[in-house]
């Protein structure tokens, strides 16, 4: 099925019309939401691996040789 390219474009552009755009305040609040729950994200999964690497470290220790 061809569809006509300037039909197409208009639909488009009626389509965009109808985007709510967020304000550059909340753009930036989001950005830094993001970058807080990384931080925070990271934090809590350096400090789960840290506790399972002693965890093992400590099995091993102790039932090794």
């Amino acid at each position: 099925m061809a569809t006509n390219p300037v039909k197409f474009i208009n639909e488009t552009r009626a389509e965009i019309a109808k985007v709510v755009w967020p304000t550059r305040r909340e753009v930036v609040l989001t950005t830094v939401m993001v970058f807080i729950m990384a931080a925070v994200m990271a934090t809590f999964f350096s400090l789960v691996d840290l506790g399972i690497r002693q965890g093992l470290q400590f099995v091993l220790t102790y039932f090794g040789s």
